[in-house]
């Protein structure tokens, strides 16, 4: 929870110039204590869908444990579903319609599987694009994960991302480049996060329309932004919320893909990844599955356990704190109706009060 400034101490005016949350005393004064309440629009695949909820209610777990959340799943039409995703979603998630009746004080996009190479060609586009106009009247913030922060910033403001001719697969460094900005208060600036696409919305491009990187890294780009209100919309790139083992299943799945002849080459291995140990155990599975493959053997049994025990999470404490930031500034702005962004004497196009 944040400081309040019951005093002219001048440490005060220091931590706020820092990046720091510090209410004055007539504005804490009237702060009510409730629970917070936010959506996960949850549009992964059936095989992830369990598992992404998992990892974005983790995140939002980990936050400060004065305020209670509330998170309403709910997904789109549009999106493939097989017998047991679809009876998942029939028990346990919300419909949009109530979403929108009951109201949400945040809102979480996750990404999504494409089939086809423009985003507006995707049956979800339209359903999704529904969503992107409610919260922007509605929602106090909403993040965006991978494809939706490149659905969205097609959306609002006309920029296409770019294919990298490859994917960008695997765990990298990052630097925080706007180290005054709330969302990365007091966090680590240099840390790593996971990236696992095809394509990216650039830097250079983001500039364009307004979108502000907050952090970045050499090799793997922009991975967090904010819109150019500084908080009505969060991008994520890169994910934040993966488990140590996310990018390892990726990886065995894409591995017999290859074997069972779904993909013509033997998949790389997720970049800065592995350990040298680990890198080797990976690389004799290589061999002894191509040889399989080629004399007609049975796959060989995937090292999954001998792999993972060698495994670093380097991003999970950097994660927590950003989203510990992020729904903190909500609690701090959000309306005690739920249904409406703001209280009262918020601005909508200033809401931290920060913008030059």
């Amino acid at each position: 929870m944040p400081l309040v400034s019951h005093t002219d101490l001048p440490t005060y005016q220091r931590l706020r110039e820092e990046g720091q949350i510090v209410l004055p005393p007539d504005q804490a004064a009237h702060q009510d204590i409730r629970e917070l309440h936010i959506g996960l629009l949850n549009m992964m695949p059936d095989a992830a869908l369990e598992a992404t909820e998992r990892q974005f209610f983790r995140l939002v777990g980990a936050c400060n444990q004065i305020v209670q959340f509330h998170i309403h799943p709910f997904t789109i039409d549009g999106l493939p579903r097989g017998k047991d995703g679809q009876a998942h979603i029939e028990r346990y998630y919300e419909s949009f319609d109530k979403i929108k009746q009951d109201g949400l004080d945040a809102l979480i996009i996750s990404g999504a599987n494409v089939s086809h190479p423009r985003l507006p060609e995707e049956a979800f586009w339209q359903p999704l694009t529904e969503v992107f106009e409610w919260a922007r009247h509605n929602v106090t913030s909403t993040l965006c994960s991978c494809l939706a922060t490149h659905a969205l910033i097609q959306h609002a403001h006309g920029i296409v991302r770019t294919h990298l001719g490859r994917k960008r697969w695997g765990v990298y460094s990052h630097r925080v480049q706007e180290r005054r900005h709330p969302l990365v208060a007091d966090i680590n600036t240099r840390f790593d996060v996971p990236h696992s696409r095809f394509n990216e919305v650039f830097a250079k491009d983001m500039a364009r329309v307004g979108v502000r990187p907050l952090v970045a890294s050499e090799e793997a780009g922009v991975h967090l932004a904010v819109s150019e209100d500084l908080l009505r919309v969060v991008y994520f790139q890169g994910h934040p919320e993966y488990d140590t083992v996310s990018l390892l299943k990726e990886y065995k799945r894409e591995v017999l893909r290859y074997f069972y002849e779904e993909r013509t080459d033997y998949p790389p291995v997720p970049e800065n990844y592995l350990s040298h140990g680990a890198q080797q155990v990976a690389d004799d599975y290589m061999v002894r599955l191509i040889t399989a493959k080629r004399t007609g053997l049975e796959l060989p049994e995937f090292p999954e356990r001998q792999l993972e025990a060698d495994l670093d999470n380097t991003w999970r404490d950097t994660a927590k704190a950003v989203f510990n930031n992020w729904l903190g500034l909500v609690y701090q702005l959000t309306n005690q109706d739920r249904r409406l962004p703001f209280k009262p004497g918020v601005d909508p196009q200033d809401p931290l009060g920060l913008r030059n």
